[in-house]
């Protein structure tokens, strides 16, 4: 009797079979793949599946700055200023008097450049603004109505420099003309809802220490000191209407 010697698995026999059912890793069809489902539907309960999360909804993220009416008209020549440098420093220089300028025409212009945070525009409008307020101030209230739209397009682009550079501004001109505060609460339904969204926008540090406090750049303590003055300067239904788009608000004349 001839032993004959054993068949190795990998030649012959049930193993041999079973090696070739093996599935191999250069055959990517052979592997399972996830599909990629929306959430919150039938296809997210189904094996072999991934859920799609939700996409950002990016409240606070700033919007493209795009270039502004005022822009526009500076580079046509329209505005009857220059800058002027001088010793001391740069300064604003008017080409006509500022108590013979249509407010209805300029102010409104000036506002709209707001929105716009890069040099020369935005020390233009900076320096514009303030000298338009303290030397003509009996003339801003009746162009109240007009500026509304510019501040609040100014607010929108939600960009720091921005917010705070029209912060200033409003603060500017509540305390530097009569009964503009009383004329703006009509319009802090158009006006706060930004500040809302930043009133407590504030960088935890731990113990280090946020400059941009001591240099007048922070958007929530700028945002506090804004609506204290409006506040302070609108009059007795200031509170109600701060309140009612601000809830976290609290009053600091009734405290």
């Amino acid at each position: 009797m001839v032993l004959l010697p054993p068949c190795s698995p990998d030649i012959c026999g049930k193993d041999f079979r079973s090696s070739l059912k093996k599935p191999s890793p250069n055959y990517p069809h052979k592997t399972r793949k996830c599909r990629i489902v929306p959430a919150f539907t039938i296809q997210s309960m189904q094996k072999n599946t991934k859920v799609l999360p939700p996409p950002k909804c990016g409240v606070f993220d700033p919007l493209p700055p795009k270039p502004t009416m005022f822009r526009r008209c500076y580079q046509r020549g329209e505005f009857p200023v220059c800058i002027e440098f001088t010793t001391s420093g740069k300064r604003l220089a008017w080409k006509v008097p500022i108590e013979k300028l249509d407010f209805h025409h300029y102010l409104p212009m000036f506002f709209d450049g707001l929105a716009e945070g890069t040099y020369p525009f935005n020390f233009i409008v900076e320096h514009g603004v303030h000298d338009l307020v303290t030397k003509g101030s009996f003339k801003v209230l009746p162009v109240v109505p007009q500026i509304i739209i510019p501040i609040k397009n100014a607010l929108a682009t939600k960009r720091p420099t921005v917010l705070c550079h029209a912060l200033k501004c409003i603060q500017m001109l509540v305390t530097g003309c009569d009964r503009v505060g009383e004329a703006l609460v009509p319009y802090y339904r158009q006006i706060l809802p930004t500040l809302n969204l930043f009133k407590d926008r504030n960088r935890n540090m731990g113990s280090g220490i946020d400059h941009t406090t001591t240099r007048g750049e922070n958007v929530a303590d700028l945002i506090e000191d804004t609506l204290q003055i409006l506040e302070r300067y609108g009059g007795p239904d200031a509170f109600i209407n701060i309140k009612y788009m601000i809830p976290t608000y609290e009053s600091c004349v009734l405290n």
